[in-house]
């Protein structure tokens, strides 16, 4: 109770292909709130996953300061790299990186002394360009009591990524994505190891960001696509953002699904020219808009329409598409 799971991790993933001792079978599960950490046996027996470890939340303030853990990534090294959004009390300017050592003890943080700006939430590193680039949510003391849009004017929310060298946790540059930027929170690189181009789905503005490394070596950011926000009735504002909560890209790097949490559609776009992303397809699967809900948007020809939603096995779809994963071959999503 009270421990809020959000993002899951593996010990092992990708980064550890050259070490033919390590596998994939122990799940991570950070706690947002409650501040743990769950480690599960998902090998033993894969039909009945078993905890095997809980790294508590006093242990990582501690050796540590951290507290509301997020985002779990693996390493090469066999460590566990945790984002944690603030310090125990919720305060923003105590987040950072938390390290797990391959038998899950709390190691200390990952980032240089001094090189933690506000806000974190996720994070994705790129080792031969020598970067690891970090997003910003908010201070965990706002979002944990419910989001309050004044809180973003209040400046309790980010607008910024931040990019430190890696493997070193020096933080080299910060990129203020501005009014168009705000609550930046999944980041992704293309998969091809050698690109110096990402990008970050900003949920409040609705916007993906595409960033990319300049001829000088320092870091850029564009806005490759916007979701405009709709005007609809019978909703707490007059305008609904789509709200960006995910995204993924297939393995070729050719196309980016994201979901509009709000809205309810899934969208994929062409990335074969990441500066210039096509729409190539649209589903809707949920959302506030769907038929047979209170809201409705408004067209600009002032008539009022919902999205029809398809049923699944004679089962009505309930919520909005907000997490999602993309199968190996590209075909599911």
């Amino acid at each position: 109770i009270g421990d809020e799971l959000h993002h899951s991790g593996w010990n092992a993933c990708s980064s550890c292909h050259g070490d033919p001792s390590t596998s994939r079978c122990f799940l991570i599960l950070p706690s947002l709130l409650s501040g743990r950490v769950y480690v599960v046996d998902t090998a033993k027996d894969p039909r009945a996953p078993a905890l095997h470890k809980v790294v508590q939340a006093e242990d990582i303030a501690e050796k540590t300061g951290l507290g509301f853990p997020h985002t779990s990534h693996c390493l090469a090294t066999g460590d566990i790299m945790i984002s944690c959004l603030g310090d125990k009390e919720g305060n923003a300017a105590g987040n950072g990186f938390l390290l797990l050592d391959s038998e899950f003890n709390v190691k200390g943080r990952w980032e240089k002394p001094g090189h933690s700006p506000l806000f974190g939430y996720d994070f994705w590193y790129q080792p031969r360009h020598k970067t690891m680039i970090s997003s910003s949510w908010g201070a965990p003391a706002a979002f944990r009591t419910g989001f309050d849009l004044q809180h973003v004017q209040d400046g309790l929310y980010g607008r910024h990524l931040h990019v430190y060298d890696w493997p070193g946790g020096e933080l080299k540059q910060t990129l203020d994505l501005g009014s168009t930027g705000l609550l930046p929170l999944e980041v992704r690189f293309l998969h091809d190891p050698s690109k110096d181009t990402g990008y970050v789905g900003c949920a409040l503005t609705s916007n993906m960001v595409r960033f990319f490394k300049t001829a000088d070596g320092s870091w850029s950011h564009e806005v490759a696509i916007s979701i405009k926000p709709l005007k609809v009735r019978n909703w707490m504002l007059p305008e609904m953002p789509g709200l960006i909560t995910d995204f993924v890209i297939s393995l070729d790097d050719r196309y980016l699904y994201l979901v509009n949490w709000l809205h309810g559609d899934i969208r994929q776009y062409n990335i074969e020219d990441p500066a210039k992303p096509v729409l190539a397809g649209q589903v809707f699967v949920g959302g506030l808009l769907q038929k047979g809900s209170d809201v409705v948007y408004v067209t600009d020809n002032d008539t009022e329409e919902q999205y029809a939603v398809p049923q699944v096995k004679g089962h009505r779809l309930r919520g909005g598409p907000q997490m999602i994963q993309l199968s190996l071959d590209g075909n599911r999503v």
